[in-house]
């Protein structure tokens, strides 16, 4: 008579009380952990780094970074109306139609579509981009980046409509 352990025994019970269902391929979002906080920080598990994965509680930086972005995107609709009140024209059609419905709507449309867009990168930080090999978090270093290049440009040729 063949005996078994009792460890072996134990193993054997619990993979028969397993529903088979990986409790960590849930892909919705949990609204109670967004209306009252999760406890998710960051991805726990290698193989789970290389999926989309949602996390319920963001880093502190996160929060400077998307400040930051929104600051620099009304600066950017600030500079732009200097500009056009001084015979720039704004190329990229889409905001060149709510510039033609007044300044403030213009800068509602901007910050509007500007938060949209952060919100749904904050939801998705930690997807990975398999075409580009990188995470979407980075792609707030580089929205971040561009935003002080606009501004730059904007600051150079202010510079030259004054002088």
């Amino acid at each position: 008579m063949r005996r078994i352990s009792s460890r072996r025994l134990h193993q054997t019970t619990v993979a028969e009380r397993r529903s088979g269902i990986d409790r960590r391929r849930k892909k919705k979002i949990d609204m109670r952990a967004l209306l009252f906080g999760g406890r998710r920080k960051t991805i726990r598990r290698q193989e789970d780094r290389r999926e989309t994965f949602l996390v319920d509680q963001y880093q502190q930086s996160l929060f400077g970074i998307v400040a930051l972005i929104l600051f620099f995107s009304v600066i950017d609709a600030i500079l732009t109306l200097f500009l056009i009140n001084h015979g720039a024209i704004e190329v990229n059609p889409v905001m060149a139609f709510y510039l033609n419905l007044g300044p403030y709507v213009f800068l509602g449309v901007k910050y509007g579509l500007t938060s949209v867009g952060l919100l749904i990168l904050i939801v998705f930080k930690d997807m990975f981009l398999r075409p580009v090999q990188m995470r979407t978090g980075v792609v707030f270093y580089i929205i971040l980046a561009a935003f002080v290049g606009v501004i730059s440009w904007q600051i150079f040729l202010i510079h030259k409509v004054i002088i």
